[in-house]
C-alpha cells in the first residue's frame, strides 16, 4: 500500500492501518517496512471487535505460527491468539463508510487498483 499513497492523497484519500500489535510492535514494522502512513495500535482488537472481525487462531495453527518466529501473545500484548479478519473500508470525512471490502480468507486483501477506482468514484 505504500507504494499507491501519492494515488490516495491525489484523491483526497489517506491510509491508516490498524493493527492489534502493541505499539512498540507497530513502531518496528512501520521501520522494517518503510512506512510513512499512520499505524494504529488497537490494542486488544477493540475497533476489529467493533467491527466484526475478530478471530481465535485454531489451537492446531498456532505451532505453525510459532515455528515462522511469530509470537502472537506477545506481539499483541495480550495471552490470546485473536487476529484481526484483514478489511479495507472506504470512510468519507463525514465519517461515514462508503464501501467496505473482507474476505475471511486472511490471504485475499482488496487490490490497490480496487480501492483507486473506488475513491475515484466516491
Amino acid at each position: 500500500m505504500q507504494k499507491y499513497l501519492p494515488e490516495f492523497a491525489a484523491l483526497g484519500a489517506s491510509l491508516i492501518g490498524v493493527s492489534p500489535q502493541t505499539p512498540d510492535g507497530s513502531a518496528e514494522t512501520i521501520d522494517e517496512w518503510g512506512l510513512t502512513f499512520e499505524m494504529l495500535s488497537d490494542k486488544e482488537n477493540k475497533i476489529a471487535r467493533a467491527y466484526g472481525l475478530v478471530f481465535e487462531l485454531d489451537k492446531n495453527m498456532r505451532p505453525l505460527y510459532e515455528s515462522w518466529g511469530i509470537d502472537i501473545p506477545k506481539s499483541n500484548g495480550d495471552p490470546s491468539y485473536q487476529l484481526p479478519i484483514p478489511a479495507t473500508y472506504l470512510i468519507d470525512k463525514s465519517g461515514l463508510i462508503k464501501f467496505a471490502f473482507l474476505d475471511t480468507d486472511h490471504t485475499i486483501r482488496m487490490e490497490p487498483s480496487d480501492i483507486i477506482e473506488q475513491l475515484a468514484n466516491m
